[in-house]
């Protein structure tokens, strides 16, 4: 059991480390839109449009470090098997 917990503590690790940083690793908060400003041809003003997209950002990255970490706790808490010799 405890090996398994360290398996999912390594791979939530790795994964969201992989996850954050291709899918556009924001170092602020993450953020769920694009701001996109365009220039109106006739009037010449500039407006803003969003555009939806995720960008990850720390607190994503924090929150599966700390999950990771929790289960990697609870791994060394856990009580080894003991062994019963026959004698």
């Amino acid at each position: 059991m405890k090996r398994i917990l360290y398996w999912l503590a390594a791979t939530t690790t790795v994964g969201a480390s992989l996850v954050w940083a291709f899918a556009g690793g924001n170092l602020g908060w993450t953020k769920t839109s694009d701001v996109i400003k365009q220039l109106d041809p006739v009037t010449g003003i500039e407006g803003i449009t969003y555009h939806q997209a995720f960008h990850p950002g720390v607190d994503f990255l924090g929150a599966a470090l700390v999950l990771a970490a929790i289960l990697a706790a609870i791994g060394f808490i856990l009580p080894r098997k003991s062994s019963k010799k026959e004698q």
